[in-house]
């Protein structure tokens, strides 16, 4: 008879005894559920337990015939080693806020992850973690420094664990914390597990960092200014600045004022990897916790001191790959300097602006006016109106009396004006070229500067996504972005002269205006899906990607997407689905036994904690656990966590995931929310919570889930598998009927004949 399923069995260890091996009955029959605990994977229910913890431990005790029982605690030996807990209330009675820094309302919180322990577990007996707070409170005050050291690399190890923090906390153990670091003794590799410690505690919420008084911070700026600290002292202290500028704007402006953007670019120009990411880490998160007019401002100082050149050279071309986190950073960073141009891309042209109007008047001037030329202020003001009317038209303005009117269209506003002004004044030559050779041509078949210059704005503010917000997980940025100094209006100086190229290969009149700037779109779109790395070979790949590749392009994917409508094909398209159905399914399940890592994304900042998700090659069991970085493929046996596929109940996708819900309070995120999917399994309905790394892994997995649940693939990537899959195999069995038309429906069947008389009557007597 099988074990009911509310039993768990695990062995529990101790060093120089012989394990136990005891039942744990977990879940009393028919007993209400309690609020969901907080979890860094998942939301797993709470519920009242049939034999307390301290029973438990009391028994185990009793076996290895130790004492005190209540100074012991239970600790998973593998994964994050948390300690094992059940429902408690804590009224958590804090320090008053005379004598520490900590918050002064207290804080009930309700720890549980008794219900957690899977069969097989493994678990270590091991001091309490009330009992391992008050020793190491009592270690980092020792005038011992191997003990103190000691004490705090422990303290380091142990703070991971939410109830351990709770207890350390409870015992002001931060404000010895703050003492040590304030106090200036530490250096090294004490420092260096102190800053750690303080980490991993405030890790957890349970204090606010506006709390922290003026001299622990400026202590932690001090190891961020100074040269001969060690380097991991810093990377942990510009992560501490990290996290405390978008918490209060106090505490922006104390780390802006006392964190020079000089330092960070020095930080910035170093070998150590790690310390580059920490430094552009305080760096972008400094740039979207300021204002509009102070990002302005530090991005134009950042420019002064060409911080391009920097991340061109020292990060981009440096010896080192690139990591998922850098990468992060630079795009982000890319986002917010193109977003500079959103406020002139969303202001209408004033016409009663003189600035405005000058820089108007300067395209005329500059495509038509020479030295030989008699001034215009010469002439008539009716003749000066016409003259200035008939420029305008050359020009390619819509309205040539009053071509305001063309740029009062928001977007692209005045970024448009910008753009057209910057061609004219840097590459006068191209600018007198592209006017002047469109002006002798005939009306129908001239390319409208203006108007072109107008839309083509547009389409590089659609295309490089200006004025939308940063995404938390997207890493897609331009390496030449980086190699180049005012990146938008180069960009837009060889767009327009592809346009009049592109114009010109069409044989385009006005009315094909739209027909050519599609096209533009496509080749610039195309182009940089190629990551050029500088803009000159942009500009080669794009005008070599000239209207006749386009058209070859659309007609191979055409091809590739056609498929036959006649009845016969769509019937063997029918017939040949559901064995690449299968196809499609067996590929999904390898997928997931050959697994993936996933990335931990808090509501409060980018984490850089890593998990890893793999299914068994029998497709019974789903192993998971946490990773370390560099790691891309561990072992199924080193996954300490894991599901039965038996008790995956379902799967939540978006914004029914649990753990996009706990976020509602805030912005959602819409990348987030479009990664998103949750696992639904046991009969407690734990969960466990995915965010995909990109839309593929996305679509991989919960296709892949969806099998091991015996349900339909639902996601886009399965229909795209299908399609191509299909495609092909028409094709290899239509090759022999290539060239013959296939008939809509089939031959019609003949009528009987009149008569059977050609049919031989075989006879028995013939025998």
């Amino acid at each position: 008879m099988p074990p009911p399923k509310d039993v768990v069995k695990i062995a529990i260890q101790m060093v120089g005894a012989i394990p136990q091996l005891i039942e744990l009955q977990q879940v009393l029959p028919d007993t209400p559920r309690a609020p969901s605990p907080p979890h860094p994977r998942s939301w797993l229910p709470s519920r009242w337990q049939t034999k307390p913890l301290a029973s438990v431990l009391k028994d185990v005790c009793d076996a290895w015939s130790l004492p005190n029982a209540e100074c012991y605690a239970l600790q998973y030996v593998d994964g994050r080693q948390t300690y094992i807990t059940e429902s408690v209330r804590y009224p958590w009675p804090l320090p008053s806020p005379a004598s520490t820094v900590l918050a002064s309302s207290p804080v009930p919180f309700s720890l549980q992850n008794r219900g957690e322990i899977k069969n097989g577990s493994i678990l270590r007996l091991t001091t309490s973690p009330d009992q391992e707070a008050e020793r190491l409170y009592s270690g980092i005050q020792s005038n011992n420094l191997d003990v103190k050291t000691d004490s705090l690399k422990k303290l380091a190890s142990l703070s991971q664990d939410v109830t351990f923090a709770q207890e350390f906390i409870n015992r002001n153990g931060l404000k010895q914390i703050f003492y040590i670091v304030e106090e200036g003794n530490a250096t090294g590799e004490m420092l260096a597990h102190t800053l750690k410690a303080f980490m991993e505690l405030m890790e957890h919420d349970f204090v606010s960092w506006e709390t922290l008084s003026a001299a622990f911070i400026k202590k932690v700026v001090s190891y961020v200014n100074m040269n001969a600290v060690d380097a991991s002292v810093q990377q942990l202290s510009l992560s501490i600045l990290e996290n405390m500028v978008p918490t209060s704007r106090f505490l922006f402006e104390l780390v802006k004022k006392e964190v020079t953007l000089d330092r960070l670019l020095t930080h910035l120009q170093v070998t150590n990897t790690q310390l580059q990411l920490k430094a552009m880490a305080l760096l972008i998160a400094l740039l979207l916790a300021a204002t509009d007019a102070e990002r302005r401002d530090m991005m134009d100082y950042l420019r002064e001191k060409n911080i391009r050149q920097f991340i061109h050279k020292n990060i981009i071309h440096s010896s080192e790959p690139l990591g998922d986190e850098m990468a992060h950073y630079l795009y982000v960073l890319q986002t917010v300097s193109l977003n500079l141009c959103e406020r002139r891309m969303r202001t209408s042209m004033d016409p009663y602006s003189q600035e405005q109007r000058e820089l108007l008047q300067s395209l005329r001037q500059t495509a038509f006016e020479s030295e030989s030329e008699a001034p215009a202020s010469n002439f008539s003001t009716e003749r000066r109106r016409s003259l200035c009317a008939k420029e305008f038209r050359k020009l390619g303005f819509m309205n040539n009396s009053n071509p305001a009117e063309d740029l009062r269209r928001s977007p692209p506003g005045l970024l448009a004006l910008d753009n057209m002004v910057y061609f004219s004044r840097h590459t006068p030559s191209a600018y007198g070229r592209f006017v002047l050779e469109n002006s002798s041509r005939e009306d129908k078949h001239e390319c409208p500067f203006a108007r072109s210059s107008i839309q083509l704005t547009l389409i590089l503010c659609e295309i490089l996504h200006i004025g939308e917000p940063c995404s938390e997980t997207a890493q897609a940025f331009y390496p030449m972005f980086f190699g180049q100094d005012h990146f938008f209006e180069e960009l837009f100086c060889i767009c327009i002269q592809l346009v009049n190229k592109t114009w010109k290969e069409m044989r385009a009149t006005q009315e094909d205006f739209d027909k050519v700037l599609q096209v533009v779109r496509e080749q610039i779109t195309r182009t940089l899906s190629l990551k050029p790395t500088s803009l000159e070979l942009f500009k080669t790949r794009v005008n070599a990607l000239n209207y006749s590749e386009i058209l070859k392009l659309r007609q191979t994917e055409r091809l590739h997407q056609e498929e036959t409508l006649a009845v016969p094909v769509l019937e063997l398209r029918q017939r040949l689905k559901p064995e690449l159905l299968e196809l499609i399914r067996q590929q999904r399940l390898l997928h997931l036994c050959e697994g993936t890592l996933f990335r931990k994304i808090s509501s409060r900042r980018r984490q850089d904690k890593l998990w890893y998700c793999r299914l068994s090659p029998n497709h019974k069991v789903l192993h998971y656990g946490d990773v370390e970085e560099g790691v891309h493929s561990p072992p199924i046996e080193s996954l300490p966590e894991k599901i039965p596929v038996a008790d995956m109940k379902v799967l939540l996708v978006g914004k029914e995931c649990p753990h996009t819900k706990e976020k509602s309070s805030g912005k959602q995120n819409k990348d987030v929310l479009e990664l998103a999917f949750s696992i639904v399994y046991d009969v407690e309905e734990y969960c466990l919570n995915f965010i995909a790394p990109t839309r593929y892994e996305f679509c991989l997995w919960t296709d892949g889930l969806n099998v091991l649940l015996g349900k339909e693939m639902t996601s886009e990537r399965m229909q795209t598998d299908l399609d191509v899959l299909l495609s092909m195999e028409l094709k290899l069995r239509l090759l022999d009927l290539e060239n013959i038309s296939i008939p809509d429906t089939p031959p019609p069947i003949p009528k009987p004949p009149s008569n059977l008389n050609f049919c031989y009557n075989f006879s028995h007597t013939e025998q």
